[in-house]
């Protein structure tokens, strides 16, 4: 019988969650749904100095808004130290492992040496095979592998292929600190063991980790889990992705306003794709996801194809839903203020009215907002520089014409007004655009918005003729 498949994603608690980690929880993510399997989250808190509370809150946040969220409770690798002491100690008993007793000043003069010969620093196990007793008095001592001198460690990597690591180049590396810490190495060997981790995907910046890795898993006589080393992400100019790239926490992109689904969408097609499917469901996602489909390159993040991708999932979803986003993240906007300009009933009465319109044209929550002010603009509103010279004199005089006719509706939806300002443009030889671009301008103080049609009965007859004759006056 084949064991179920477990991936795990396990962050350092250092920062926020960022955008790499974010797509790498999601690949994890998937390809547990896609096997019926289960994802884990491990906190790598070893660095207690870098480590804090509040890291591991945000990450544990930005999982959830994504729709990541692990399959069980997070485990802390901190935690988990007596058990890493455990497994080295075991290594030790069985000759897998050795004390060393090299002094600080010996491991430099050791790494001083290498670097003048013009070779890769390299503990020269002078321990390996001397007797504990000939130890000098006050040393602690660090336990160290006991890495096969000869032949190469392979690792059959998932994406990258089988890699082969020269065993003189892994060294007999530590396991256990002198005060009885664990490396790195060595506890997140032990940890996907006893989480019963059977994939482990993750950046390539982990491949040069994976023989030493495998090394422990064979020193113990474990399994070693399918590996699967994804490229790292790129700017759009090749670069390393930094903040200019838009390596930003997942609790950024919220607060840019994109959703969820078009973050997981635009990051599923960073490094792995299914044929030239762009637009994909989360359902399609995990139907589609395999690891053998994931690229081998680097993939460039472009932020014009992530605001194309948010788009088209604005206009997808429904209207109410994007009402309840806005109001209930408005504190996370930095125009969110807007949506504080009237009492919470009547913004939502007026967003979900204008929302048809306003969805059409945004390519973010921040744009919708801002293309929502206008419905919350106190009189008399302030134009922009086109929509002052939208109402020119001539502007000013066609609005002025077709006044009465508006005043004279009094059901003011917006069919009867489009036929209403159509007949008048008509009468008069004008574009329907001549009539529609200064009322635009007059009732938002903008040269672009939803249909103007809409923003007439959105805004209702009274505010809407209010801000006309403002203008007039």
């Amino acid at each position: 019988m084949v064991a179920p498949v477990v991936t795990r994603f396990a962050p350092s608690p250092t920062g926020y969650l960022h955008i790499g980690g974010a797509r790498t929880a999601l690949f994890n993510w998937l390809y547990a749904r896609h096997t019926g399997g289960r994802m884990l989250l491990r906190i790598e808190d070893t660095d207690r100095e870098r480590s804090t509370e509040a890291a591991v809150d945000a990450i544990i946040e930005g999982l959830q808004w994504l729709g990541l969220e692990a399959d069980e409770p997070p485990i802390s690798q901190f935690e988990r130290a007596a058990r890493h002491r455990e497994v080295a100690e075991e290594m030790l008993r069985s000759g897998k492992a050795y004390l060393c007793f090299a002094t600080p000043e010996e491991l430099t003069e050791m790494r001083e040496r290498a670097i003048a010969e013009k070779r890769p620093p390299r503990y020269d196990g002078r321990w390996r095979d001397r007797d504990p007793s000939e130890a000098p008095a006050g040393v602690k001592p660090v336990i160290r592998i006991r890495s096969p001198l000869e032949g190469e460690t392979l690792v059959r990597d998932a994406v990258q292929g089988d890699v082969r690591f020269p065993n003189k180049d892994l060294d007999d590396f530590v396991l256990l600190r002198s005060d009885g810490t664990p490396t790195y190495m060595h506890a997140v060997v032990v940890d996907d063991h006893d989480m019963g981790v059977t994939h482990i995907i993750r950046g390539d910046d982990h491949l040069t980790n994976a023989g030493r890795q495998t090394l422990i898993y064979q020193a113990m006589g474990w399994a070693v889990p399918v590996m699967a080393h994804i490229p790292l992400i790129h700017g759009a100019d090749g670069a390393k992705l930094s903040k200019r790239h838009g390596a930003l926490g997942v609790e950024a992109y919220r607060a840019l306003g994109y959703l969820p689904i078009a973050l997981r969408n635009y990051l599923v097609r960073l490094g792995w794709s299914h044929g030239d499917d762009e637009i994909m469901t989360t359902d399609e996602m995990i139907s589609w996801f395999e690891i053998a489909d994931i690229n081998k390159g680097a993939a460039r993040f472009d932020f014009a194809k992530l605001d194309a991708i948010n788009g088209h999932w604005i206009r997808a979803t429904p209207d109410a839903d994007l009402v309840d986003m806005l109001l209930r993240d408005r504190d996370l906007f930095a125009n969110g203020s807007v949506l504080r300009a009237t009492d919470d009933d009547t913004t939502r009465r007026l967003l979900t009215a204008a929302m048809p319109g306003l969805k059409e044209r945004a390519k973010t929550l921040v744009e919708l907002i801002d293309g929502a002010s206008f419905l919350f603009a106190q009189r008399p509103i302030v134009l922009d520089e086109k929509a002052r010279t939208i109402l020119s004199p001539d502007g000013r005089a066609i609005l002025a014409d077709v006044m009465p006719r508006l005043e004279a509706n009094t059901a003011f939806n917006a069919d009867d007004l489009q036929i209403l300002v159509t007949a008048y443009a008509e009468e008069k030889g004008l574009k329907l655009g001549k009539v529609a671009q200064p009322l635009r301008a007059a009732l938002t103080g903008r040269s672009t918005s939803p249909g103007v049609f809409d923003v007439l009965a959105v805004l209702g007859r009274e505010e809407a003729l209010a801000r006309l004759n403002d203008q007039l006056r």
